[in-house]
């Protein structure tokens, strides 16, 4: 149960706007805020890296707090500046030559596709996407009647960034075990708004930020790298943090999924993002999830009374995000209406 008064104490910038945007950035309640800004201050007040050294264990408990986030271990948790970035670094780390075949959905989020269409256009791999069942989502009946010795990847985005639909994550990853296809999955807007098993759902990478319904501050990410699949992946690009240089002409990576980091990040950040996580967990994702939802259900229902609206969401099962039309009426004259009255919403 979540108690509705407490989180709205707890988030400042209710004070001052009614905000449906968390889909592109969520309001950060003040925990993730002292965290953030308490840092800076020590930066400013001793110097940043005396300050980072001071916050050193609170640096590494962020990933343990990831690792619990998704039921993963520590050693399997990354910290990077961006979701694209996150799922760039997993994604360019695999081969690809002519002809191999990298199955997607049709509600990817334009920035992964536009990697794979370079991918494409650099090796000769083919890009294909898996047709949508009835309600929407991906078919995974269709899934399973692509699969041949040629698929290298399934790449998938779990909630698409323009509409309420969830697709079959779980579902997925069974198909992809089952053929031993490696598995990546964009979970930007799934993570912080609904309960994440990255060993239930199957996935080899799990990509996803700390902005959204996690409800941490922008530009920073994080990316998930199973065990047993880190030792098929070297990073496009390396540094002292994420290799060492061992002689003149040699390095050695990092065995663990910091060898997707740079050494250069943000411990202000890396702290908040800490924060949101273990602000998420004490609500618990579950509670999270049935409250969330069930307001967006409700929204739903009241958006498809009013005369001229259509709901656009698709989906067996709808989560969060809210996407409608108003017959006669542009989008972004709507989006600034609302923002008059002190409603955020995006298009």
């Amino acid at each position: 149960m979540i108690d509705v008064a407490r989180a709205r104490a707890e988030t400042p910038g209710c004070a001052n706007v009614i905000h449906f945007n968390n889909a592109g950035a969520s309001l950060m309640p003040q925990p993730v805020l002292d965290a953030v800004l308490g840092h800076l201050r020590l930066e400013s007040s001793i110097g940043a890296y005396e300050a980072a050294d001071r916050s050193e264990p609170a640096l590494e408990r962020v990933y343990d707090s990831l690792a619990a986030l998704l039921g993963a271990h520590r050693d399997e948790i990354a910290v990077v500046e961006n979701a694209t970035r996150a799922w760039d670094m997993a994604f360019y780390s695999l081969r690809f030559g002519p002809g191999d075949r990298i199955l997607t959905s049709a509600a990817e989020y334009a920035s992964n596709y536009i990697a794979l269409l370079q991918t494409a256009r650099r090796t000769g791999a083919v890009i294909e996407v898996v047709p949508g069942d009835a309600t929407g989502q991906v078919s995974v009946e269709a899934l399973e009647r692509m699969i041949d010795s040629r698929v290298k990847l399934i790449a998938l985005t779990h909630i698409p960034t323009n509409g309420g639909l969830v697709n079959p994550a779980r579902a997925v990853g069974a198909v992809a075990r089952r053929a031993g296809i490696p598995f990546l999955l964009d979970a930007c807007q799934s993570v912080g708004q609904m309960p994440i098993d990255v060993a239930e759902i199957g996935c080899d990478v799990l990509s996803a930020t700390g902005r959204k319904f996690l409800r941490g501050p922008r530009a920073i990410g994080f990316l998930y790298v199973r065990r047993d699949f880190l030792s098929k992946l070297e990073p496009p690009f390396l540094d002292m943090h994420a290799a060492t240089w061992v002689a003149r002409d040699a390095y050695e990576i990092r065995p663990d999924a910091r060898r997707f980091e740079n050494w250069e990040t943000s411990a202000a950040l890396k702290l908040g993002l800490g924060s949101a996580v273990d602000y998420a967990m004490e609500w618990g994702l579950e509670a999270i999830r049935e409250r969330a939802w069930s307001l967006a259900a409700t929204l739903r229902r009241a958006l498809a009374a009013m005369p001229g609206v259509t709901v656009r969401d698709l989906g067996a099962e709808k989560c969060a995000i809210v996407t409608f039309t108003v017959q006669g009426r542009d989008p972004e004259e709507i989006k600034r209406s609302l923002l008059e009255k002190g409603i955020n919403v995006t298009t």
